[in-house]
Formats: structure tokens, C-alpha cells, sequence
């Protein structure tokens, strides 16, 4: 018993010692803890800081490029329909109202429109608003005067808004400084968000506090107390949850925050960075942005109502969305004047008037990246060489592009109408081009124009038929001593050999033989036959060189094939080709881009016009004829009928085997278009040129209008009465006498009996017979 006794005692005074010794442990293992989470809270703050500063202090956002149209130039004289400036207005954004008082408002006024244009800094420098009435007639511009009367030479309207240039996130936004914001909107901003914000550190106890009062009350979250430099960390740095791991460093970064930046650096920073609305997948962020999206205004000329309907949206962009919930947007709204007036920012009577008026809001449109997707394709394809895609996507560059929303439309509308009862995997594309300039100012890569897939109008290389055929015919005509239009061609049984070495016997498309024809009507009606011989007998090489001349690569290796269409080339590359046709011999490189500028409107790079003489002109010309020729009487005649009056204009026709591939290429005066209809599998199509592409193309430019082709000959080329049956001179009153041009000096040497006797009385009238010939 004793012995039990004994260590029982020994087992109590071992733990009260232990238990002396624990306090001590403890004190001792405390002081590391404590120092140990104290050196991690201050790295932890520390790299906050860190954070705050590196974004704050860099680039804080990754701004889209802002791709524009062509601007809508005015002038007298300028060819231009009702419809084509609707249609101009509408991409704008340019709304029809009673009076144009405002920007970006146009009304009919008697037999012409008033509008009033925006300001606008363009490349070369800016362009100020001003109210202009404009006088149509027969298509054209007849007068332009100021609303006071002035006639005005040039009006150069603000170019529309045609697509960006998004990084991942698809966030655009249009950054604007703290005294570009008018002060209300500034002021209204701060009483609604954070009346506080120039006596706080960044956190507000009060508003806290107010919110948590009313939460209680109300049971649920009905009110937020964060600041707005609070609201600039979550959206700035943080993510959306709701947990409060990430309030506790939202509170830390907007204390930080405010210790490093002045107040009007950050409240700048949180007007261009708040979001504000959606436009399908683009996120409209900051006022200057939501400003035009909403209203297709300028910032600073915002009415109170519109500036209240941005500081409404703060709240919930989707809930208070003016489009789908417009009464919502208006309670909102007037609550926010309401709050203005009460705070002394604007007065009773001026929140009054402002709450009665209606939202006044843009209508939803498509955004513009879904809009135009073929030819933002090309722009990104011509910017490559000179910018990087991350700068496109994060430097906030203004890209001024040459396309022109009423021709793009024009020939949009043709396309759906000439496939509207066709089979569903027939596929277009169409090119639209600037006779001169070499400007795109259309570009349709599919059937579907809005579907941003496989480009054909860049990507579907074809074989083009007989589009290949008037640089054969040029190769000759550039040899006046040889050929003229007049000179008579073999059209006979013809046996060649092919890539393979096995012999070849081409056919005329109509399968008949014609013993011989003219140089002029062999192209006018596309005949294979007479097209190879003198394919070959100008020779493979000569014709490569002259298909290059015109701007378009070739094949290694040639073959008779060639000569009728069996090399393969885009849409855009047979328009490079018909360009420097269309403009006389001079070929200027297809470009869709004008200009870059920053986003202030500092110039970066101009592509201007550059022209290369690759032919000459009166070469050019004589082709020129023969392809008007052939819209008058060749394989284009259907579309006489289906263009305006007396429109005279210069076409080819191309078919390829079995029908897979139908071509039509064409040009007025001014205008170039090419349009393929095609199988993306490559199966027949059942279209010739004639009976697919051409009525596309004519439709189009039935609403484009171009102006005429001139038929003049100039001083290089003569008319010269031809025996159609021998290809001697002949003269006017002879059996078979055909007027034709010819370079001067270069006409037949050898007489029809009826030619000598009628020489010294012939007709050397130049354009009047040679039309009459042209058109009898």
C-alpha cells in the first residue's frame, strides 16, 4: 500500500510540473507564430501593392482596334441614289428625326435631305459637325449647301463603324479623359455610386454601415456599401465571387490604391473601365464607348436624360437593359435625376424635364464584327506585314478601310436573291473594286455573308475559264503589226498535246466549227478554238508574261489548257487582273486599308494609291472594246436588258468544265465586280457564266449604278471600216464593211475591190459609227 502511495504521489507532481511548464511553451512557440504571420501579412500586402501599381501604372487595358468604312463623300455631281444614302445613313447609325439639331440626325426636306453630320478626327485631321441640305436628282448630287444657304464643295461625312479587333475577351472600350466627361455625368456618378469620394481612403465606413442596416431590414442584400475606387479593384483586378476572401482583398487593394494615386486619376480610371452594356459578344465598357453604342453621340453632347441612363445601367446593366426592360431603364433613370437634384447637382425643374423624355435610345443592331467577317479577313491579311495581332488587339488603333456599305450591300443582296431558290451547297463569293484606286469596296466570302468560315472570295482557287482569255487577246492586240480586232482567225478541227503527252482535241462550247472568225468576235463569243491557235502561235510564254503584267501569278509550266482557263485563281485575283484592265493598263494593287491611327488620331502609317503603267493604253482599250462587244452581243447580252438605260459596260463570261465553276467579271466606268458560283466539293453546278454569275453581277450593279464605260477612242486608235469576210480595208456603203478601231497606222494594208473604190469618200467618224457598229 505504501509503494502505491508513493508513486501516485510521484505521477501528481509530475503533472503539476507539467503543468507549469505548458505556459511557458506556449509563450515561447507564440512569439515566431505571430512574428512568422506578420511577415507573411506584410509580403502578403506587399504584393498586393505590387499588383495594384504593375497594372495600374502600365498598360491598365487591352483596347480593340475600331475597324471603319470608307467615309461617304458629297459633292456635286457625286453619283448617288436615295437608296445608296439610306442605306449609307443606316451604317452610321444616323437616325431619322424631325429636326436635325442634333449629330447623327438627317430629315427630308422638299426634294432633297437635311443632316446633320458628327465630328469626326480622321487620318489627314479633323472634321467638324455641321447641318448641310443635299439635292438629289437623276442620281446624283445637284446641289449640296450649308443650312444657311453657303454651297459647300465637299462634305465629309464620319465614317461607320464596321468591325474591331478583339483580344480573348472581347471587351471594346473608348477611352476618354476626366475633362472630356461632361462635369453632371461626373457629378451624378459620385452622388448615386459614392457621394463620399473625396473624404474617404478608399473604404467607407458609413456607407457600410448604411448597408448593412438596410440589409438587415430587408432581409436579403439590397444595398452595397462599396466605394467606387472598391467597385475599380473588383473589376479591375479581381474576379466577380462572392466570397469574402475576395472582399478582404478588395478592401486591402482600394486602400492601397488610394494611397498611391490621386483621386481623379482613379475616378478617370473607373469611367473607362466600368461596364455598361452588351452587344452580342462584345462588352461595352466605360461612358465614352456606351455613349455612342446607346445614342450615336459624342460624350460631352449627351442630354441630362442620356447621362442619367449611363449612371442607371451602373447598377445592372442587364437588368435595367433600355432595350428589353425600357420601363425599367425609365424608373431607374428618373430615380437617379431624382437623386441628382435632391444633391444639388442639376435643378428640380431641369430633372423634371429630362424624366419625361422618352429613353431615346439607338435601336439593337448586329454588332459589326459579325457584320462584314470576309472583309475584315482581308484587312487583318493586308495589317499583318506591318502590325502584330496583339497589337491589334491591344492598342486601340483606328483602321480606316476602304469598303463602302452601300455597294457591300448592293451586291450582298444580289447574291441572296440570284441563290434564294438554289440548292443549299451552291456557294458564291464576289469582289466589288474602285476602277482606279484599286480600293475593295465589297467583299462577300459565302453564300452566307455574316458566317466568318472558309473566305472563297481570298481562299476558293478555281479554275476561271474563260476569264483567262483577254490577256491572250492582249498578248496580240500589244502587237499591232501582226493582229487588230479585225484580223481573221482559224476556227478548225485542232489537235494538240496535252500535260500528259496524250493528243488533245479541244471544242468550241457550242461544239460547231466556224472556218474563220474575226480577232473581235472570237473573244466578244468566247470561241475555244480560234483562242488557242493563237495562243500558240503567239506562244505559252508570251501570254504568262502578259497574265503577270496584269498582276496575277501563273503555273511553272504552261500548257495549251492554260489558254482557255484551266489555271487556277481566287475571286480577288481575277479582280487584280480586271483592274488593270478596266483602268486602261494601269495596275494599282488591290488594298482594303487606307490609314492607321492611334486612338488620339496620331497617324501611323497611309497606304496610299501607288500605279504602275503595265501596258499601253491603247492596247487596253482594244480588248476593252472587244469585251463591251461581248455585253452587246457575245456571251453577255442577257444582262442588257436587266441594267439601267444606255449603261455601257465591259464584261467576260467563264465556264469551266462540266460546269463546275461559273465566272462572270465586268466593269463600268468606275466600278469592277467579280462574281463565282461554285460547289465547295467541286461537283457540276449546272451554271454557265451566262446563266449563273452574270445575272448576279447585273442585279448588283443595277442598284450600284457605275457610271458608263467610255467607248472613245482617243487619239491613239482610229476607226477603220473591215471586210468581215476577207479581213481586208473595206469602206462604209460596202457588203460586209464593219467598223472597227485599230491603233493609229496599224490598220490592213490590202483593199477590198469596194474599199479602193470608195476610199477617198471614206468615214473616219470615230466614235459615232464605231457605237453604231458596236450596237446595231
Amino acid at each position: 500500500m505504501a509503494k502505491k502511495s508513493s508513486r501516485s504521489g510521484r505521477r501528481r507532481k509530475q503533472s503539476r510540473a507539467s503543468a507549469r511548464k505548458r505556459p511557458g511553451l506556449i509563450r515561447r512557440l507564440l512569439l515566431p507564430v505571430l512574428l512568422l504571420l506578420i511577415l507573411v501579412g506584410v509580403g502578403y500586402a506587399l504584393w498586393l501593392d505590387h499588383t495594384v501599381r504593375d497594372q495600374f501604372e502600365g498598360k491598365r487595358w487591352a483596347v480593340p482596334a475600331t475597324v471603319y468604312a470608307r467615309p461617304l463623300e458629297l459633292h456635286v455631281g457625286r453619283s448617288l441614289t436615295p437608296d445608296q444614302l439610306e442605306t449609307e445613313l443606316d451604317a452610321l447609325g444616323y437616325r431619322e428625326a424631325g429636326d436635325t439639331r442634333r449629330p447623327g440626325t438627317w430629315r427630308r426636306s422638299g426634294p432633297g435631305i437635311e443632316l446633320a453630320t458628327r465630328p469626326f478626327t480622321f487620318w489627314d485631321g479633323p472634321e467638324p459637325a455641321q447641318r448641310v441640305r443635299l439635292t438629289l436628282s437623276g442620281d446624283r448630287v445637284s446641289a449640296l449647301r450649308s443650312v444657311d444657304g453657303r454651297d459647300l464643295a465637299l462634305v465629309r461625312l464620319d465614317p461607320a463603324v464596321i468591325g474591331h479587333i478583339y483580344p480573348g475577351h472581347r471587351e471594346d472600350r473608348l477611352l476618354v479623359r476626366l475633362d472630356q466627361v461632361p462635369a453632371t455625368l461626373v457629378a451624378g456618378m459620385l452622388v448615386v455610386e459614392d457621394r463620399e469620394f473625396f473624404q474617404h481612403f478608399g473604404l467607407s465606413p458609413s456607407a457600410i454601415a448604411r448597408a448593412a442596416v438596410a440589409n438587415l431590414r430587408a432581409r436579403r442584400v439590397v444595398q452595397g456599401g462599396s466605394t467606387v475606387t472598391q467597385q475599380l479593384v473588383k473589376n479591375f483586378y479581381l474576379s466577380s465571387d462572392r466570397s469574402y476572401w475576395r472582399k478582404f482583398n478588395e478592401a486591402i487593394m482600394a486602400v492601397l490604391l488610394e494611397l498611391h494615386y490621386d483621386k481623379e486619376d482613379i475616378l478617370e480610371t473607373y469611367l473607362n473601365e466600368v461596364y455598361l452594356a452588351q452587344d452580342g459578344e462584345r462588352a461595352i465598357h466605360g461612358v465614352g464607348l456606351a455613349a455612342q453604342h446607346l445614342f450615336g453621340q459624342e460624350l460631352e453632347r449627351l442630354s441630362l436624360d442620356q447621362q442619367a441612363l449611363l449612371i442607371a445601367l451602373v447598377r445592372g446593366p442587364s437588368y435595367y437593359n433600355p432595350h428589353r426592360h425600357p420601363q425599367r431603364a425609365i424608373a431607374r433613370r428618373n430615380l437617379v435625376l431624382d437623386i441628382m437634384a435632391e444633391q444639388g447637382v442639376i435643378s428640380t425643374d431641369q430633372a423634371q424635364a429630362a424624366a419625361q423624355r422618352p429613353l431615346d435610345v439607338l435601336p439593337p443592331r448586329r454588332g459589326p464584327r459579325e457584320t462584314y467577317p470576309a472583309f475584315m479577313d482581308l484587312v487583318q491579311r493586308h495589317l499583318q506585314r506591318d502590325y502584330r495581332r496583339e497589337d491589334l488587339q491591344s492598342e486601340g488603333l483606328r483602321i480606316f478601310t476602304t469598303l463602302a456599305p452601300s455597294i457591300q450591300r448592293a451586291t450582298e443582296q444580289a447574291i441572296h436573291r440570284g441563290l434564294r431558290d438554289r440548292p443549299v451547297e451552291l456557294e458564291a463569293a464576289a469582289v466589288m473594286v474602285d476602277v482606279d484606286s484599286g480600293e475593295v469596296t465589297a467583299l462577300v466570302g459565302g453564300r452566307n455573308p455574316r458566317y466568318a468560315g472558309f473566305n472563297r472570295a481570298l481562299d476558293a482557287r478555281r479554275p476561271v475559264g474563260s476569264l483567262i482569255k483577254p490577256a491572250v487577246y492582249l498578248a496580240a492586240l500589244d502587237q499591232p503589226s501582226r493582229w487588230g480586232l479585225g484580223t481573221r482567225l482559224e476556227d478548225l478541227p485542232l489537235t494538240v498535246t496535252d500535260e500528259r503527252g496524250r493528243p488533245w482535241e479541244p471544242r468550241n462550247f457550242d461544239r460547231q466549227f466556224r472556218g474563220e472568225v474575226l480577232l473581235v468576235d472570237a473573244l466578244a463569243h468566247s470561241y475555244n478554238i480560234p483562242t488557242i491557235r493563237l495562243g500558240q502561235e503567239l506562244g505559252l510564254s508570251t501570254v504568262g508574261r502578259v497574265v503577270e503584267r496584269l498582276g496575277v501569278p501563273t503555273p511553272r509550266t504552261l500548257y495549251p489548257s492554260y489558254l482557255i482557263g484551266t489555271g487556277e485563281l481566287s475571286p480577288l485575283q481575277v479582280a487584280q487582273m480586271y483592274q488593270t484592265l478596266a483602268s486602261g493598263g494601269y495596275r494599282a494593287p488591290l488594298r482594303a486599308v487606307r490609314a492607321v491611327t492611334e486612338q488620339d488620331g496620331t497617324p501611323l502609317n497611309r497606304y496610299p494609291l501607288a500605279v504602275d503603267r503595265a501596258f499601253e493604253p491603247a492596247s487596253v482599250q482594244l480588248v476593252n472594246l472587244a469585251l463591251v462587244e461581248a455585253m452587246q452581243r457575245g456571251t453577255g447580252r442577257s444582262a442588257v436588258g436587266a441594267l439601267p438605260a444606255g449603261l455601257v459596260v465591259a464584261g467576260k463570261t467563264g465556264t469551266t468544265d462540266e460546269t463546275r465553276d461559273s465566272w462572270f467579271a465586268g466593269f463600268g466606268a468606275d466600278v469592277l465586280g467579280v462574281v463565282w458560283l461554285g460547289r465547295d466539293d467541286n461537283t457540276p453546278t449546272g451554271f454557265t457564266g451566262s446563266s449563273g454569275a452574270l445575272p448576279i453581277w447585273t442585279q448588283a450593279m443595277a442598284e450600284i449604278r457605275p457610271r458608263s464605260y467610255s467607248a472613245e477612242l482617243g487619239t491613239e486608235l482610229e476607226l477603220v471600216w473591215v471586210d468581215e469576210g476577207t479581213g481586208r480595208r473595206s469602206a462604209d456603203g460596202c457588203a460586209g464593211a464593219r467598223a472597227l478601231p485599230y491603233k493609229a497606222g496599224a490598220a490592213p494594208e490590202e483593199w477590198t475591190a469596194c474599199g479602193e473604190r470608195h476610199a477617198t469618200r471614206q468615214e473616219r467618224t470615230g466614235l459615232g459609227n464605231w457605237i453604231r457598229g458596236l450596237f446595231r
